[in-house]
């Protein structure tokens, strides 16, 4: 019986097939290494740009900011110091909330006028809103008289606007700081000129 000749292969052919089976398991592990690698890079980009967004909201946008309560320009309408000071004049009411990212609600308030002290006036100031990055201005007409003014040699009346309004600022509707703002003006009225300097405020 003839004898019959078998094919042989090389051991290393197996072997070569654990190999690949090997370098193929670490390019897998490899792989999944860099996945997580760039999972942690994206989720501490991510955190360091909420850092980000936080902080500056907190430094700009929930700052909350005192508003402004300011006289406005004065129009003289009549002015007498004899026998007693009598004066007339009208003018703006306003409350700045220009710098604050929310709405400033405020009570009713008053503004007081002062000679030396000794008031000679008052306003009534309604309640109300400013909104957001504004200014509300509202007209007044202001009647001023004291008999105990009776001269002014130097022809200047000097006279101090003072008010306080409380409130409330509310911003993004979520949050509300109580937040009070303080007039203090100083007005000079020239009396022979039947004029007004420009109003300073503090």
């Amino acid at each position: 019986m003839p004898e019959q000749n078998y094919p042989t292969y090389p051991l290393g052919q197996a072997n070569g097939h654990t190999r690949r089976d090997g370098e193929s398991q670490m390019s897998a592990d490899e792989l999944k290494r860099k996945k997580k690698i760039k999972l942690a890079i994206y989720i501490s980009i991510f955190v360091v740009f909420q850092i980000i967004v936080i902080t500056t909201m907190s430094l700009t946008v929930m700052k909350v900011k005192t508003p402004k309560f300011r006289l406005g320009d004065i129009k003289v309408q009549s002015l007498e110091s004899t026998p007693s000071f009598d004066l007339k004049f009208t003018t703006q009411i306003r409350i700045k909330n220009s710098a604050n990212w929310g709405s400033y609600k405020f009570k009713a308030g008053n503004v007081t006028f002062q000679h030396q002290g000794q008031t000679v006036g008052a306003i009534d100031i309604a309640k109300g809103k400013v909104g957001w990055l504004s200014t509300v201005k509202r007209n007044a007409n202001v009647s001023l008289n004291s008999n105990a003014i009776t001269e002014l040699g130097s022809g200047v009346l000097t006279l101090n606007s003072v008010g306080r309004l409380e409130g409330k600022v509310a911003i993004m509707f979520i949050m509300k700081k109580k937040k009070a703002t303080n007039m203090n003006c100083t007005i000079a009225f020239h009396v022979n000129e039947q004029s007004v300097s420009p109003v300073h405020c503090k």
